[in-house]
C-alpha cells in the first residue's frame, strides 16, 4: 500500500483555465502597482523572466530568491524595498482572483476520504508563489490547509515541476521513497513525469493538460469518484 498521496493544486484541487487565471492576475499585479511607478507591461514581462529562473533553478538558492535576483537586475532603483509592496497585493488583491477559477465540492471530500483511509498528504503545488498566496487558494477550495503535511511555496524550495529534484526533494522532507507515492494532477508533462521515479500517478481529468500530446494510455484518468474507486482497487 502506498502511504503519500502529492496533490497539485491549480487544475486539480482548484479547477481552472490557466491562460484565464494567469491574465486576471497579471492585469491586477499590474493595475496594482502602476501607482508605485511600475510600467505595466514592463512589471510583466519582468515578472515573467523571475518565473522563468525559477522554474530552471538549480537547487542553489531558494525559489524566492532566485526570483528576486533576477526581478532586481531588471530596475535601476532597489525594488526589493517593495517587496512589502507585493505582500500587500497578495493580502488585498489576489482574494479577488477568485473570480477567476472554478470550485469543486468533491476536492475537499477527497481530501476527507483519503486521511480516513489512512494515507498521509501533501500539497505538492509549483512553488512559484509565496506561501500567503498558496494558502489562499488552498482556502477557495474549502479545504483545511492544516490537513496536508506538506505544502511547496517558493519560500522553502529550490526546484520547480517537472524537474525531478523537485519531486524527490518532497519526498526527503516527508521522509518516504518516491515509490511510496501517489501523484495526483492535472498537467501530463509536470504530475505524469514522476512515474519516472516510481510513483503511480492517476490524472484528474476535469482541466486535464497536455501540451507535449504524449500517450495517455498508460495513465489512470478520471474524476475525484473514479481516483477513489481506482485507490480502492489499488490497496
Amino acid at each position: 500500500m502506498k502511504k503519500v498521496i502529492l496533490f497539485d493544486l491549480d487544475g486539480t484541487l482548484l479547477p481552472m483555465d490557466q491562460e484565464v487565471f494567469t491574465k486576471a492576475y497579471f492585469s491586477r499585479l499590474a493595475k496594482f502597482l502602476m501607482p508605485f511607478g511600475y510600467d505595466p507591461k514592463k512589471v510583466v514581462e519582468d515578472v515573467w523572466a523571475g518565473t522563468k529562473a525559477m522554474v530552471t533553478n538549480d537547487g542553489s538558492k531558494t525559489n524566492e530568491e532566485v526570483f528576486w535576483d533576477v526581478f532586481s537586475t531588471l530596475y535601476e532603483k532597489d525594488v526589493r524595498q517593495d517587496i512589502e509592496k507585493f505582500e500587500h497585493f497578495y493580502q488585498t488583491e489576489f482574494p479577488k482572483l477568485i473570480d477567476s477559477v472554478q470550485i469543486n465540492p468533491y476536492s475537499k471530500e477527497v481530501i476527507n476520504k483519503v486521511k480516513e483511509k489512512g494515507y498521509r498528504i501533501a500539497l505538492a503545488t509549483n512553488p512559484l508563489f509565496p506561501r500567503i498566496a498558496t494558502l489562499e487558494r488552498i482556502r477557495w477550495t474549502g479545504i483545511d490547509a492544516n490537513d496536508f503535511e506538506l505544502i511547496t511555496t517558493y519560500e522553502t524550495n529550490s526546484y520547480c515541476k517537472p524537474n525531478l529534484k523537485y519531486y524527490e526533494d518532497v519526498c526527503n522532507k516527508l521522509g518516504v521513497n518516491p515509490n511510496e507515492c501517489i501523484m495526483v494532477g492535472n498537467d501530463v508533462s509536470e504530475d505524469g513525469v514522476t512515474r519516472n521515479l516510481g510513483m503511480k500517478v492517476f490524472l484528474i481529468e476535469d482541466c486535464l493538460m497536455n501540451p507535449k500530446s504524449e500517450d495517455l494510455s498508460e495513465y489512470p484518468i478520471g474524476s475525484f469518484n473514479d481516483f477513489l474507486v481506482w485507490l480502492e482497487n489499488d490497496e
